[in-house]
């Protein structure tokens, strides 16, 4: 669970930097490097997600994207300084609880 969750969060780290690094060249005009840079490291995302070791791509990946929203609305915080309300904190429980559902759940 532990070596599950660490890549998770490489995952989101990557994908939200990624994406937050081509966001910065397209919308706030800074230099294309940071554009580059974004696309490798969302590249790097994609192939982080791969050492899960669940066995189902789907479920891998529809299970982090319940970790994506709790980390994007960390982001969002720690990041752009944008406080999350008590929805965003109810959103993202719900977010995770699922997460455990999908992946925890006993299946025969």
């Amino acid at each position: 669970m532990l070596k599950a969750s660490i890549l998770f969060v490489l995952a989101g780290i990557a994908e939200i930097g990624g994406g937050y690094l081509i966001w910065l060249w397209l919308r706030e005009g800074k230099t294309v490097y940071l554009g580059i840079i974004g696309g490798i490291v969302l590249a790097i995302y994609g192939v982080v997600a791969t050492f899960q070791s669940f066995p189902s791509f789907g479920r891998v990946y529809a299970a982090y994207g319940g970790v994506f929203i709790a980390l994007s609305v960390l982001w969002g915080w720690w990041i752009d300084r944008k406080t999350p309300d008590i929805y965003d904190w109810i959103g993202t429980s719900i977010c995770l609880i699922g997460v455990f559902v999908m992946l925890f759940a006993p299946r025969h």
